[in-house]
């Protein structure tokens, strides 16, 4: 069953900018000039989705000199993925049984 977390978590992620971040970040941790080079978008837009999705605890941040790296957090999505497939389970259940609430 989704909880208000998971849905808290899917509105986070529903910003196609910001899955665009969670994807690169996917792949190998990054700074924020990698993520403008890659992304296009404006420093201190990206900034501001960075801050959502840290604050959300899908990514977590290293200092590095001067930078600061972003690292995605898997658990969050796996825990995410799981609520899913959870869902996608129960319909397929209700599918198959044909469960159907009688109209009054």
């Amino acid at each position: 069953m989704m909880t208000s977390v998971d849905t808290d978590l899917i509105r986070v992620l529903a910003d196609p900018l910001r899955l665009r971040i969670v994807t690169l970040l996917a792949r190998e941790t990054l700074c924020t000039s990698h993520l403008v080079e890659e992304t296009g978008a404006k420093q201190t837009n990206l900034s501001n989705h960075l801050r959502v999705l840290r604050e959300a605890g899908v990514v977590e941040t290293e200092p590095c000199g001067r930078f600061t790296y972003y690292r995605l957090l898997p658990d969050v999505i796996e825990a995410l993925a799981g609520s899913f497939a959870e869902l996608a389970a129960t319909a397929r259940a209700t599918a198959e049984g044909n469960v159907k609430r009688a109209c009054p």
